[in-house]
């Protein structure tokens, strides 16, 4: 008998691989874990119906989240990890050996266990003497911290169920104020292609420029992951992805990577028109609506003179929102009842 493994990406849209056998089934106190043997992909691991990761093409999702930020910070020393029970980022980060500690904050213990049984290839990186491992929950644990880390990497799963946390606004201001001086944040941004995936992308987005300063998206083709483009968040407070990119220091290290080189680090930020124009409606809707102009930094603006503050570009608290009640379209002329100024006076939102 045939049996295959589908993971719906919209109504009319899903993905099917033929599985040899369950390897393991089983139920945690947040959600249910399966592991299958795959004759196109190797084993596979997949959380509540939705897979995480191919034993085929995993190298390539966790090559772009470690070694993308550690080519351009120069001094990275204290790394904390959220999420990635399966071991995959931690496999990348223990291959520099002047991180002295990395933290790893799992909600969920036992995808750690299942990995560790079932996923040698990614979870080997828990036996390094400088990973340290917290069961708690990612968004609480990092709200305790207070530049503490010079590298900050959020593998969530997808904005619902127990990685819901990890896209909210108040988490990425937490991340802010957890990373020191010239820190850098790198989080999964989920695929632009399909339209609830993309409003995910944005919405994301548009919670990350709340909190940091300057933020850019690079991405990668990943053959199962939905459309198979997916969308990676570099936020920093002081480094450019590409200006303070050092080539020829990363490729001294001699690393050998299956898919990330410096060259295409380089590539992976020249994003395709229509990403660009999702990306843009959301900048540009925010500090509209506040009636601000954001310096975008592109590769044609000038190099950062000095590390750039949280306070730089976001608005104090009482001017984002002006309004007592939800903002609505108003006529010119309507008088406010409490101020008695003119609506003609205010941006049209």
């Amino acid at each position: 008998m045939n049996f295959w493994f589908s993971e719906k990406h919209t109504k009319d849209v899903k993905l099917s691989i033929r599985i040899d056998k369950q390897v393991y089934s089983g139920k945690s106190d947040y959600q249910r874990i399966d592991v299958f043997d795959t004759p196109a992909f190797g084993r596979m691991l997949v959380l509540d119906g939705y897979l995480m990761l191919t034993e085929k093409d995993e190298f390539i999702y966790h090559e772009m989240m470690v070694h993308t930020p550690l080519a351009v910070h120069p001094h990275v020393r204290d790394v904390l990890v959220i999420g990635a029970g399966d071991g995959g980022v931690l496999r990348e980060l223990i291959r520099y050996p002047e991180i002295e500690r990395i933290d790893l904050a799992e909600i969920d213990e036992e995808v750690i266990k299942v990995s560790k049984k079932y996923l040698p290839f990614t979870a080997c990186g828990f036996d390094d003497a400088r990973v340290r491992v917290f069961i708690d929950d990612g968004v609480k644990f990092v709200r305790r911290k207070k530049e503490e880390y010079d590298l900050i990497i959020v593998d969530s799963t997808d904005p619902f169920g127990p990685g819901e946390g990890l896209f909210s606004r108040e988490f990425y201001g937490s991340c802010f104020k957890a990373l020191k001086s010239d820190g850098i944040m790198v989080n999964q941004h989920e695929s632009p292609f399909y339209e609830q995936d993309a409003l995910a992308m944005q919405r994301a987005h548009k919670r990350i420029i709340e909190s940091f300063p300057f933020s850019r998206i690079y991405q990668a083709h990943i053959p199962t992951y939905p459309s198979g483009h997916w969308l990676f968040g570099f936020s920093t407070k002081k480094y450019h992805p590409l200006r303070d990119l050092d080539e020829a220091r990363w490729n001294a290290r001699g690393l050998s990577c299956r898919y990330y080189t410096t060259t295409l680090h380089r590539g992976a930020f020249y994003l395709p028109a229509y990403v660009e124009e999702l990306l843009k409606d959301v900048e540009q809707k925010r500090w509209k609506l506040y009636g601000l102009r954001r310096r975008v930094c592109r590769r044609e603006d000038r190099p950062l003179r000095r590390p750039l503050r949280q306070h730089h570009f976001l608005p104090p608290r009482r001017a984002l929102r002006p309004f007592r009640h939800p903002p609505r379209v108003l006529r010119a002329g309507t008088v406010f009842p409490l101020s008695g100024q003119r609506a003609d006076r205010y941006p049209r939102l």
